[in-house]
């Protein structure tokens, strides 16, 4: 699926070039002068480049406005609306502070316990690149923050910003695949459980993230390509991805490669994910045995993944469909708290990973606060009481005999003694 998926993008990448090159000849040909209208820029707001007749705006524009950006007119109340109110500098922001606050000591225990406690290392493998990708997702958080807190003012210049967009949304798509990948894993595992024993699971595990992160890199490459940083005169302030140029050739191909990656990037791992939870609590339902912990996990891990991916991905792709039909840009905001929750999974998958693990197969425990150990699967904590009570009482009928050797001994000791005294 990794390989398909780059092909399909190399391939959108290339029949982009071509129509750009043509667009060009075709302009030139007509002895355009480079203003002619373009479609609408994905996953952003809507804007013209100009040259600003006046210096940029001093005494109220945002802290730090020394800037090199070009300028960009934008486009509609929505944009300006969305740019200066509460949703976007005050709510946003917090979550995203509050998913870093949890996310970030949550992975780095995670990969603690990976490197000195996990026995399966098929599973340390995707746990482990789940963890790495969720860190960088927060890492990127943390700058996103800081440009929300700011007013939409971004200060840390336009190499900075490529590489905050790109690593956002490319650990998105990665998350998301990562987690797809795992659920085909349990599936494997507990549907058809001769299959996965039978298969190199190593190998097969480390070629699938291989291929994960390959998608990563293609998905944040255009990312890190085209400008992401604008001057907004109207609003004093340098915008980071939220505002894109209309007129711009250089972003056109966008369009197009984002369309798949919404498609492939969440709505195929989304489908894969639900349709292997499914399967598996309807084959632990049909089962003799008692697998009601189990059910309850992987149902709530369906709901949670639903909830974080399946907003994100609708609107994801209705925006660039919006886009590339009518080029309106009306689902931004939306799209933009749908991202917001979206990032809620990457300080939950390291609890779903201390849910998950026995039932999925591994040795795992975890402390409580009163230092018990504690195992996740209800049957295996049954079967270990059961043998605990079973030690018990064959101990105490160890013991019991002991006595009751001793007892006899002391009994032919003083029969002894009184027939030599006779």
């Amino acid at each position: 699926m990794g390989k398909l998926l780059l092909f399909l993008l190399v391939g959108a990448l290339c029949q982009s070039a071509s129509l750009q090159r043509k667009e060009k000849r075709r302009r030139n040909a007509a002895g355009g002068n480079g203003s002619a209208v373009v479609v609408a820029r994905p996953r952003t707001f809507l804007g013209d480049t100009f040259q600003p007749s006046l210096p940029p705006p001093n005494g109220t524009q945002a802290p730090g406005s020394s800037h090199s950006a070009p300028a960009l007119r934008y486009l509609g109340n929505g944009t300006s609306g969305y740019l200066r109110g509460r949703l976007s500098t005050r709510v946003i922001p917090i979550v995203y502070v509050l998913v870093v606050a949890v996310g970030v000591p949550a992975n780095l225990a995670i990969l603690y316990t990976l490197a000195s406690k996990i026995r399966t290392v098929s599973s340390a493998i995707l746990y482990c690149s789940l963890a790495v990708s969720d860190l960088f997702l927060l890492l990127s958080l943390l700058f996103k923050a800081h440009y929300h807190f700011h007013g939409n003012h971004w200060t840390l210049g336009e190499a900075a910003c490529r590489a905050v967009t790109a690593c956002f949304y490319g650990n998105l798509y990665c998350s998301a695949q990562t987690l797809a990948c795992i659920s085909v894993k349990r599936y494997l595992a507990v549907v058809h459980p001769f299959l996965y024993k039978s298969l190199p699971k190593r190998m097969f595990t480390a070629w699938v993230t291989a291929a994960v992160w390959g998608v990563f890199g293609a998905a944040v490459l255009p990312e890190l390509l085209v400008r992401q940083s604008y001057w907004i005169p109207e609003l004093g302030r340098v915008t980071c991805h939220d505002v894109l140029p209309l007129r711009d050739d250089s972003h056109r191909f966008l369009l197009y490669y984002n369309l798949l990656l919404s498609v492939f990037g969440l709505l195929a791992p989304l489908v894969v994910t639900v349709a292997c939870y499914g399967r598996i609590v309807r084959e632990l339902n049909r089962s003799h045995h008692d697998w009601a912990m189990y059910i309850k996990a992987s149902s709530l891990v369906m709901a949670i993944f639903l909830l974080c991916f399946a907003p994100a991905g609708a609107l994801h792709f209705l925006h660039y469909a919006r886009l590339f039909s009518d080029g309106t840009a009306s689902l931004y905001v939306h799209f933009k708290v749908a991202v917001c929750l979206c990032c809620l999974h990457s300080c939950l998958d390291p609890f779903f990973f201390l849910l998950m693990s026995k039932s999925a197969g591994s040795r795992l425990y975890f402390r409580a606060f009163k230092g018990k150990t504690l195992s996740l699967s209800g049957r295996e904590q049954q079967q270990q009481q059961g043998r605990r009570r079973y030690n018990r009482a064959g101990a105490h009928e160890e013991e019991t005999k002991t006595e009751g050797r001793i007892e006899g001994a002391k009994r032919t000791g003083r029969r002894a003694e009184y027939n030599s005294r006779v």
